[in-house]
């Protein structure tokens, strides 16, 4: 899996941070992320999954989407294959394939799932739909009391306010795209990934 990280996140989030007069402290107590690791993620020290992101995102009551953003108040977003951003932890390889569109309502990612890689453990549930779609290798899905095996063409849409998890149990990376609905009247629409 490439190292590849999206370096102007932590820039973005430190400036909305600034902009709401928040201290690194204040922001610590609120997301729930220690001091040390928001310091990391604001100078680009450590890559931060999405789960702290949207953590971050809740505390300043923007959307994930808006770390991303650059040209604001576009009607169409053309992303090319190699300009994704990019966020790696985790044994996970994120690349965000639309952002940055005003009152935006979807959030797709496609997502690089190391083997041994899941979420069993702390499986989420919030409001909204999500859509995957297995792309490559093998990934196991837990919605509520069912087990779906999704392999590449499989996919799944689904309530999320169902608990669902996920984990890849093969000894090859999955590939998926997964979109998300997002809330706009919730800065924390969903949990992509669980800190431990």
């Amino acid at each position: 899996m490439q190292d590849t990280t999206a370096p102007h996140v932590g820039q973005a989030i430190r400036s909305l941070r600034e902009g709401k007069n928040l201290s690194l402290r204040e922001l610590s107590r609120s997301s729930s992320l220690s001091v040390n690791a928001i310091s990391k993620i604001e100078r680009g020290d450590n890559s931060p999954t999405v789960a702290s992101l949207h953590k971050i995102a809740s505390s300043l009551g923007v959307h994930i989407t808006d770390f991303f953003t650059e040209r604001p108040n576009q009607a169409t977003i053309f992303t090319p294959r190699h300009n994704a951003l990019r966020i790696q932890g985790n044994g996970l390889l994120i690349a965000g394939l639309g952002n940055g569109m005003p009152n935006q309502k979807l959030e797709p990612y496609r997502i690089t799932i190391d083997p041994g890689v899941g979420t069993t453990t702390d499986p989420a549930s919030h409001s909204g739909e999500e859509f995957v779609h297995c792309l490559e290798g093998e990934l196991i899905y837990h919605i509520g009391n069912q087990q779906y095996k999704l392999r590449p063409g499989d996919s799944l849409l689904y309530k999320a306010s169902q608990l669902h998890s996920w984990e890849n149990k093969s000894q090859q990376e999955a590939i998926i795209l997964m979109v998300f609905e997002i809330d706009q009247t919730q800065p924390l629409p969903h949990r992509l990934l669980h800190d431990g």
